[in-house]
């Protein structure tokens, strides 16, 4: 089981207490988009055996959405950050190299 902590209320919870929302920094496309484009948006997702960057809300709290980084070989949890950030924070990003010196970046 996954212990996650929230960025927006610092609660810090099991899985169960969160729902997940997929692949994080989408580049969302809708009305006036391709039908290329809103076809890729809607069904092309990454599936990393590695580092990965996931969409969480705290559903049983202050049901928020923010972001987190994993690894989905080994579950570890290396940080979460609000959803609002269009990249992940750089020390998080430094944290996952020092982890994981394979990983190209985001």
């Amino acid at each position: 089981m996954l212990l996650l902590s929230c960025p927006c209320c610092g609660v810090t919870a099991e899985e169960t207490e969160f729902a997940n929302g997929g692949e994080a920094h989408l580049k969302r496309f809708g009305p006036g988009s391709t039908d290329a484009e809103y076809e890729a948006y809607m069904f092309a997702r990454k599936n990393p055996r590695g580092v990965h960057f996931e969409r969480w809300r705290h559903a049983y709290g202050c049901g928020k959405w923010f972001l987190m980084a994993r690894d989905t070989m080994t579950l570890e949890v290396y940080g979460t950050y609000k959803a609002q950030t269009s990249a992940p924070p750089e020390e998080l990003q430094a944290h996952i190299k020092a982890r994981r010196p394979e990983w190209e970046g985001f």
